[in-house]
């Protein structure tokens, strides 16, 4: 696609990297057969052929209108395209570069602004999110059930006894040094560690078992993910820039790798790399901390080589989230892991189809948001099957709020039958 760059907006080194993926995309239209969006509204706006050319346009003409930044906003950056598309068009970044410079250029209604800059400063701090959630969770019986099925609260599949509420550090017996032959950084994330964190506290147990101590970093800082999609790219910068240095020292230790329990923030610490690859102080240290970074899925799959001897009882449902299989670009490892554990995983229809979470996305898009959990939970209930399992927070936060069915993190499932 040739793009004419406005004069304005050629010096920038992201609109050089912009107009490079223009170039590969031949506007072929196979990608909106898997965009969620078009399947919704069925406008060409609201599919990626009609976005990059929305940003193809802003490139050129240097001016947008709060009206294509809705069809912008509007994407839940699944990035199912991607995994489509013949041409291996970067949208993902090409949407992240087009929404930062349209919202320069855009003036949003101040209810809008006021909205997002609360998201920013309080998700990504688990201390600011955990004062909100603790008095929410108290006061839930309370509450309406359409705003009470959106708070948080721990789910049990059926024949497992619940994880106990606080769990030391290292969920087994101490161990002697020796038994640690080597060390993994875990990922505390700002959601998971205040919303479910057995999560990670399962993880520790199933690592402990090979004998890998799970470290984690000091006082953690988000990823950046959601500053980044919310186009406060500068805030999100410093939110890594802060991550990699508190995982900086024990990569010198020699920490194996860097897992993370929620496929959201992995996507966005495995790109580090690229973000940060014309930053003299950060290019080398991103680097390392990307090349390091794996999914859980990837740490266990080389684990676990065989599963217990008598299948398990318990009939599930998988959502492979959309920043795994789209993002990561790593599918099936998971449902080997849980056949290895000889679970019945049961068939899932349209498990390319984003559950309408994505991010911040089921907050400010909340009519879209619902219009795919409804068909995504209608999805994985009908098998009827005894637990729902994903592997990112935010999906499992979100097909809760529609399902009476337990939601819970593959990771917990696992421990506890391998390890009760």
């Amino acid at each position: 696609m040739q793009t004419i760059i406005h004069k304005a907006l050629a010096p920038l080194s992201e609109v050089a990297e912009a107009e490079e993926i223009l170039r590969s995309c031949v506007h072929c239209g196979l990608c909106s057969a898997t965009c969620p969006t078009y399947q919704l509204l069925g406008d060409e706006l609201d599919s990626p052929r009609g976005r990059i050319y929305l940003i193809k346009i802003l490139l050129e003409k240097n001016q947008f209108s709060r009206r294509s930044l809705q069809h912008l906003d509007r994407c839940l950056t699944c990035r199912a395209c991607e995994t489509v598309c013949p041409s291996g068009v970067e949208y993902g970044k090409l949407l992240d570069i087009g929404r930062n410079l349209a919202e320069r250029r855009v003036n949003r209604f101040i209810g809008g602004r006021i909205f997002r800059w609360l998201l920013t400063r309080v998700v990504p701090f688990p201390g600011r999110f955990k004062l909100l959630l603790i008095p929410a969770q108290i006061f839930k019986p309370l509450l309406p059930a359409v705003l009470a099925r959106r708070i948080p609260g721990r789910s049990t599949p059926p024949g497992h006894k619940k994880v106990p509420e606080e769990f030391p550090q290292q969920s087994l017996e101490p161990q002697p040094k020796e038994h640690y032959q080597r060390s993994m950084l875990l990922l505390t994330g700002c959601v998971q560690s205040a919303a479910t964190p057995n999560t990670n506290r399962a993880l520790e147990r199933l690592l402990d078992a090979f004998g890998i101590r799970a470290v984690y970093a000091a006082d953690a800082a988000c990823c950046g993910a959601l500053d980044y999609h919310l186009s406060q790219h500068q805030t999100a910068r410093k939110h890594m820039r802060r991550l990699i240095d508190q995982c900086w020292p024990l990569v010198g230790d020699g920490v194996e790798a860097i897992i993370s329990t929620a496929s959201g923030c992995g996507v966005q610490v495995k790109e580090y790399g690229d973000l940060f690859k014309d930053d003299p102080d950060y290019a080398v240290k991103a680097t390392k901390i990307s090349a390091l970074t794996r999914d859980v899925s990837e740490v266990l799959i080389r684990e676990i080589q065989a599963g217990p001897a008598k299948p398990q009882s318990i009939r599930v449902a998988y959502h492979p989230p959309c920043s795994l299989q789209h993002g990561q670009k790593v599918t099936g490892v998971v449902e080997t892991l849980l056949e290895r554990a000889g679970i019945s995983l049961l068939p899932v229809k349209e498990t390319h189809l984003c559950c309408g979470s994505a991010g911040t996305y089921s907050i400010l898009q909340p009519k879209l948001a619902g219009e795919l959990l409804d068909r995504k939970v209608s999805n994985l209930e009908v098998d009827q099957p005894e637990a729902i399992v994903t592997g990112n927070i935010g999906c499992q936060l979100h097909i809760a709020t529609k399902t009476d069915l337990p939601v819970l993190h593959w990771v917990e499932l696992l421990e506890r039958i391998y390890l009760d």
